[in-house]
């Protein structure tokens, strides 16, 4: 028989909740949920997740704070945020706290079912090689999501190695688009919003570049994308 996923749900209005819970069992999950911050936390991090979604506005703590305290004991834990408003300041909270994805309110029930089970089956991947070299200062283990830039000792998400990972394959600029279909798994983009991509590279610039501003490896082709200079 098979084992059905466990996602955990983390929102304090009973009926998106409700309707959350019917619609991911529904969809052959297992579903936990919580409508407090803190007790959300809690359950998160004493169980064993598939994905945690996780919404913004929530009592005791918000999901900001929660999602910090997750990538504090793991890198390797799906998290999606859903926000009350599709605003840049809110995104870009999220993602820089590590969330992998998120969906603003008012969102379709298919596309956040799109989304979370993307985000499972990317995150059961490995990478087919255990070291990632940037150059002879930036190292990264792969299976870990540990490594050392300039001395100093760094940890990434799932996400951000398999951004890097699929860079060094491609060795040509990637556009936001085939990054979200290849790496974020989406079947298409044209309804998505790109800044989630540009937030994933500002996040890593400042963790593999000397210089985050100027830099040397994760540079930018206008009008091409985004491309991964080794050595």
């Amino acid at each position: 028989m098979d084992i059905k996923p466990t996602i955990l749900i983390v929102e304090d209005e009973p009926n998106i909740l409700r309707g959350l819970t019917d619609l991911f069992i529904f969809h052959g999950f297992n579903v936990e949920s919580e409508t407090d911050g803190q007790k959300g936390l809690e359950r998160a991090l004493a169980g064993q997740h598939a994905c945690i979604i996780l919404d913004v506005m929530l009592p005791s703590i918000d999901g900001f704070q929660i999602c910090d305290a997750i990538r504090q004991h793991s890198q390797t834990q799906p998290i999606l945020m859903l926000t009350a408003k599709n605003t840049e300041q809110d995104v870009i909270n999220g993602l820089t706290l590590g969330a992998d994805d998120y969906l603003a309110k008012p969102f379709s029930t298919a596309e956040l079912v799109l989304r979370v089970t993307a985000l499972i089956r990317r995150s059961g991947m490995t990478a087919n090689e255990s070291q990632l070299v940037i150059n002879e200062h930036v190292n990264i283990c792969t299976q870990k999501l540990t490594g050392v830039s300039y001395q100093k000792a760094m940890k990434y998400t799932r996400r951000e190695v398999a951004i890097l990972s699929y860079l060094k394959q491609k060795q040509t600029p990637v556009s936001r688009e085939e990054l979200l279909k290849q790496v974020w798994d989406y079947k298409s983009t044209d309804h998505l919003d790109t800044r989630t991509v540009d937030i994933h590279i500002a996040k890593l610039r400042k963790k593999i570049e000397s210089d985050p501003k100027s830099p040397r490896h994760l540079v930018t082709f206008r009008g091409e994308g985004y491309q991964l200079l080794i050595g």
